[in-house]
């Protein structure tokens, strides 16, 4: 029987990269997608190294022709991780740059549907087949100066919450992962544009926001309960984080 093959779409970094280790330590052969050849070939190399089983695809999800070609290239998949996205800008909706809002959706909720569209006959065909969404606490609840951040990946929850009752009777599982305060090496830097300073204030105070591990870790989880368990959506949040607005800061 062949190894059953997982998909991770932005893989180079974050969340994406340590869900890759999570799911090759599982005992999947890990396909890493995403724009930064360099990154995913280190990290291909370091999980072969380790014993594991994965191999780096250079891939912008929002190139729709791109991802049916790599798609078309694959023998199975078992696996689809959406996990590609995020944030450009704190602006309100007065005075936010419509091309922030175009870029947001376009990697956040069609590149979640290029991938998924091509993948699905595949995930389809393998009689046990699972899709997860990342989406975010932001697609479940607004906060002021998220407004495009916060539309996008509400569309991301609705592609999770419809595909769901649409693949109703096939083997496939609908999975929808939704992380708060998750502090990364680049998520707040890029949705300031490089400003560190304020990417820094996102987290001050906060003694342990999440990690791009924790929210692999809870993936990894739903992943591997037994076919017949869907995990239709799981919020995971620091403690110190009971909603897009209250959060816990020590002095």
């Amino acid at each position: 029987m062949s190894i059953r093959t997982a998909v991770v779409t932005g893989a180079s970094s974050g969340i994406g990269a340590a869900t890759a280790r999570k799911l090759a330590a599982a005992g999947y052969h890990v396909l890493l997608t995403a724009r930064r050849a360099d990154r995913l070939e280190a990290l291909a190399k370091e999980l072969t190294a380790a014993g594991h089983s994965a191999a780096a695809h250079t891939l912008d999800v929002t190139d729709r022709a791109a991802v049916d070609a790599f798609a078309a290239s694959l023998d199975r998949c078992d696996v689809l991780v959406a996990n590609a996205g995020g944030a450009l800008g704190a602006d309100t909706v007065a005075t936010a740059d419509p091309a922030d809002w175009r870029a947001m959706y376009e990697v956040n909720v069609l590149g979640v549907l290029n991938i998924t569209q091509a993948l699905l006959p595949a995930l389809t065909s393998s009689g046990d087949g699972t899709v997860v969404v990342l989406s975010s606490t932001a697609g479940l609840a607004t906060y002021e100066g998220g407004g495009g951040y916060v539309a996008a990946k509400h569309g991301a929850h609705v592609i999770a919450e419809t595909l769901r009752l649409e693949l109703c009777g096939d083997p496939v599982r609908v999975i929808e992962v939704a992380p708060g305060m998750v502090k990364t090496d680049e998520f707040a830097v890029t949705r300031f544009g490089g400003d560190t300073d304020k990417a820094a204030k996102v987290y001050a105070g906060v003694a342990e926001p999440l990690s791009a591990e924790d929210v692999a870790d809870t993936i990894a989880w739903a992943v591997t309960r037994p076919a017949h368990v869907n995990i239709d959506l799981l919020v995971v949040r620091p403690r110190a984080q009971a909603s897009n607005y209250k959060v816990h800061r020590e002095n």
